[in-house]
């Protein structure tokens, strides 16, 4: 028989439900008997004691809220009796030890990737096309219809074929034939294209900070090489973009191939060089064939998005074992979403393992936040009014389960947005908590795959790097099974373990990097990018 309710932490004062609750029924938990106020939907939390104005909220062992009117136990929290409140940090208090999982059955495994003479091993294999200013978007879309359907041969999709044989019908002519598969020309390649509406028109700063991104993805393992357009005149001048690719690796032979309109002339005249220079360059990346790589060379960020009531019970805590074991086979985890951290920075700063990482976080997060008051906000609007709905009622009860991902291992580095990460281990990047904005910083900062937790679903991929979607809830990956594709249900109706779900994991892990299974972000076809211009961004 499923569990009714669950307490997250022995020191918390509230209980999730896990299902829907009735006014006036009686429930036995640990020991005493809970009359239930009003009725309760699943993912919602109940006080477990009777909790006064101002009195304290637990969850999760740290501060999530305090109460702005009388909650009797058995009675639901919502916005109205809650008020967002977290614990301040001025510094480290301890060092927060760390046991090392037993990863004897993954210490041999090897995935097949990409690899690059830095080092690096990619998960993909891609050829990328940007520019560096919005006013080449219009010449990359141009190259995106040349050379996806010259290079990839797309097959045409379901609404194509539909939309044919209804016109066809219309016409009195043949019905459409059948899908016919076209083999790819290139094989151990894909050509992905990038736009976005920076590189002039703001401050300095925003070219800059764009500059060091998009190096950070021409640098990223994924990537065999790139075209990049300018215009010219543009604030996010070429040097500049050389400079922030020589900052991020020095070393880099990767072929980057750049061309200034103003320089060349006409459209014809840039268009055509671009054109044969980049096949010529294409053909011999495609040389590049998988070879197995060990799972140290994995580089993975923790995303969560559309999160709900059991995204920090369920998904969370399987990226966060999943996170200590790749941690301990030598591999590199990024947990991000600063706006998502307020509550847990106490922990965050115990565990980093160098002094000045835990200042630097500090740091980082009294910026962002004194940034968003500065505007008028604050911290405490991060929920969404899906959170809300669905049993995250504070910044702080949201941001608790969102640092599940992190797991419980040692903290290596702090890097600000649009650093690459250079360190081996768990680490934390600064971002917002934007869906997008956030996986497109992790990419930038050297992930060659991002796991992405949601509740509620968020149908977003990146051009380059695979997506791996997580439900928190079964009803969710059997409504949109389209866009998710690991279940993690199980553990919150007690037919799986945390453990599990994180081995079946890792699984799938290796199968993506490896290019036997492709995510359902890719099959959609789902190449978000989303610069963050350093302005208030939640």
């Amino acid at each position: 028989m499923q569990k009714k309710l669950i307490k997250v932490n022995p020191t918390d004062n509230v209980a999730v439900a896990l299902v829907n609750l009735i006014a006036s029924e009686t429930i036995n938990f640990e020991g005493k008997e809970i009359r239930i106020v009003s009725d309760v939907k699943a993912k919602h939390k109940i006080a477990l004691v009777d909790l006064n104005v101002g009195d304290r909220i637990i969850m999760y062992g740290v501060l999530v809220g305090k109460a702005s009117a009388f909650i009797g136990a058995g009675d639901i929290l919502s916005t109205s009796n809650v008020k967002h409140e977290s614990d301040k940090v001025i510094g480290k208090t301890e060092t927060i030890g760390w046991t090392v999982p037993n990863i004897d059955k993954w210490k041999d495994r090897t995935f097949n990737g990409y690899h690059r003479e830095d080092g690096q091993v990619g998960t993909e294999n891609v050829w990328l096309f940007f520019p560096l200013v919005f006013c080449e978007n219009r010449n990359i879309e141009i190259l995106k219809d040349i050379f996806e359907k010259e290079l990839m041969k797309p097959k045409e999709n379901d609404y194509q074929l539909l939309l044919r044989s209804l016109v066809s019908s219309e016409n009195g002519t043949a019905e459409a034939s059948a899908k016919v598969a076209e083999a790819d020309l290139f094989n151990n390649i894909e050509v992905k294209f990038i736009t976005h509406q920076g590189g002039c028109g703001g401050i300095r700063q925003d070219s800059h900070s764009l500059a060091k991104l998009l190096a950070g993805y021409v640098n990223n393992p994924n990537v065999a090489g790139a075209t990049v357009l300018s215009l010219g005149c543009q604030n996010l001048q070429i040097s500049i973009f050389k400079e922030a690719l020589e900052a991020i690796n020095p070393n880099s032979k990767k072929p980057v191939l750049i061309y200034d309109q103003q320089s060349i002339g006409t459209i014809e005249a840039m268009m055509s060089s671009v054109v044969k220079d980049t096949f010529a360059a294409i053909k011999e990346a495609n040389k590049i064939e998988r070879t197995p790589a060990p799972l140290s060379k994995l580089r993975i960020g923790l995303e969560c998005g559309g999160s709900d009531g059991f995204s920090g019970i369920s998904a969370n805590p399987t990226l966060g074992v999943l996170s200590d074991n790749l941690v301990a086979l030598g591999g590199t985890t990024i947990l991000s979403e600063f706006p998502e951290l307020c509550g847990v920075e106490q922990e965050l700063v115990n565990r980093c393992i160098d002094d000045k990482d835990g200042k630097r976080f500090l740091e980082l997060m009294q910026w962002y936040e004194k940034t968003v008051v500065d505007a008028g906000s604050g911290f405490d609007m991060n929920p969404s009014p899906g959170n809300i709905k669905d049993g995250l009622i504070t910044d702080a009860m949201k941001s608790a389960g969102a640092a599940k991902k992190g797991g419980t291992s040692p903290i290596v580095g702090v890097f600000d947005y649009g650093e690459y990460i250079n360190a081996q281990g768990f680490t934390l990047l600064c971002t917002p908590g934007n869906d997008v904005e956030c996986t497109t910083a992790m990419v930038g900062s050297g992930a060659n795959m991002v796991l992405f937790t949601t509740g509620l679903g968020t149908p977003t991929g990146n051009p380059i790097a695979p997506v791996v979607k997580i439900s928190s809830n079964t009803q969710l990956a059997q409504k949109m099974s389209d866009i998710i594709d690991i279940d993690t249900g199980g553990i919150i109706t007690g037919d799986k373990s945390i453990d599990e779900m994180a081995d079946e994991l890792l699984e799938f892990i290796i199968d993506v990097a490896s290019g036997t299974i492709k995510t359902k972000a890719a099959i959609l076809n789902q190449n978000d990018f989303i610069p963050w211009k350093r302005g208030v961004s939640l």
